[in-house]
């Protein structure tokens, strides 16, 4: 049974979408993290913290982004 193309292009986009929302996730999820203000993370007091968490929040991001453009999602 052939996927018409309009199926397919469908398909296509809501991996991209889904993809994006993936990438998105990264920084949203470390950014909500600090933005919650807890006086306990050690990363708050380290001179190299806030750096560290920008850094992750890039590899994490580029990291994604290259699997999904592996995978032909993006």
């Amino acid at each position: 049974m052939a996927i018409r193309a309009g199926q397919r292009r469908e398909g296509d986009v809501f991996k991209k979408i889904s993809s994006w929302a993936a990438i998105l996730f990264a920084p949203t999820l470390v950014g909500t993290i600090y933005g919650m203000n807890f006086d306990n993370m050690p990363e708050l007091h380290w001179a190299g913290g806030y750096p560290f968490a920008v850094v992750l929040m890039a590899v994490v991001c580029t990291s994604l982004y290259v699997v999904f453009k592996r995978k032909d999602w993006l």
